[in-house]
């Protein structure tokens, strides 16, 4: 399996505090995207792939393609695995990929979200994914925007 060593939910995906925080935090050289949509969007992709430091490899994968490149022999990528909801996540640990830890760092609102901490909304629907993934598959689920910043357990307020 490849070495991921950072998953994060974050619906504006590629941004500064990703690239600039949590990048070099982590050492990471690889960003994997894992969003349906966009990996069907080339335009949007190209926009994406601009934004990426040189020397980081970012791909763009469906939940299927993102599983099986995830389980492929590890190499030396340090990969930063990036989706919009906690339902992509389930996805991957359904598909046999391993994650222990996940970040939330930004849910944004939208139509069926309300509140669940400070700038973070979710939908019954992903409280519920939240919830499956933290008591069925033991997933340290926290929200931390970068990494100076305490982390915040995500259980406490689901």
């Amino acid at each position: 399996m490849k070495n991921i060593v950072f998953t994060r939910i974050d619906d504006r995906l590629i941004h500064g505090q990703v690239m600039t925080a949590w990048l070099g935090y982590h050492s990471a050289n690889e960003i994997i995207i894992v969003d349906e949509d966009l990996a069907q969007d080339d335009f949007t992709s190209m926009i994406m792939m601009s934004l990426v430091p040189e020397g980081i490899t970012l791909k763009i994968l469906g939940s299927e393609a993102a599983a099986s490149y995830l389980q492929e022999a590890e190499g030396n990528e340090k990969i930063i695995i990036l989706v919009k909801t906690p339902q992509v996540i389930q996805q991957l640990i359904d598909r046999s990929v391993r994650i222990d830890h996940l970040n939330v760092g930004g849910m944004g609102m939208k139509t069926g979200r309300s509140k669940l901490f400070k700038n973070i909304t979710a939908s019954e629907e992903e409280k519920a994914a939240f919830k499956q993934l933290i008591e069925a598959h033991g997933l340290d689920v926290f929200v931390q925007v970068v990494p100076q910043d305490k982390k915040e357990e995500l259980k406490k307020y689901l």
